[in-house]
């Protein structure tokens, strides 16, 4: 069985996400489907479809999520320190041409989200600063070319 790297707290969201489908979000499109079926013909009634659609959904969603907690490997990225890129970083790179400042936190795929700064261990920014060390300069392949940037902060907080 394959692991999945993942940080404490990204298996903690996963886990209430579990928790809220499986105790909010079920039992309320059971009853929705239930209205939507008193209504009469299900042919033509949209809100029967919609909430069937939703509850697709949703189960969809819980077997995927009851496939990947079990194969999650929890790093505890609070005892990790040093200067050097790994899984938990956040990083700080500057862009060398537009001199733009970001900060990224290398999480597990699973808990990747642009929205909080968190990138998946696979993607192409963290393979790239995968191993490298406060100051130095890495090329990061974008769709427009390839990019400099320098590593100007390394933490695990």
């Amino acid at each position: 069985m394959q692991k999945f790297p993942m940080t404490a707290e990204g298996l903690a969201k996963l886990e209430e996400e579990l928790k809220q489908l499986k105790s909010v979000e079920r039992p309320a499109i059971i009853v929705a489907i239930a209205e939507a079926r008193a209504h009469g013909d299900l042919s033509e009634n949209a809100e029967y479809h919609a909430a069937r659609e939703r509850q697709s959904f949703i189960e969809g969603r819980l077997a995927e999520l009851e496939a990947i907690i079990p194969s999650v490997e929890v790093i505890d990225v609070s005892k990790m320190t040093g200067s050097q890129v790994r899984f938990g970083a956040r990083v700080t790179i500057i862009d060398e041409e537009t001199e733009k400042e970001t900060t990224y936190r290398i999480v597990g795929q699973y808990e990747a989200d642009m929205k909080t700064g968190s990138i998946s261990l696979s993607s192409p920014l963290a393979k790239a600063l995968m191993g490298k060390k406060v100051g130095d300069s890495v090329e990061v392949p974008t769709p427009g070319g390839a990019r400099a940037v320098e590593i100007t902060a390394v933490a695990f907080n």
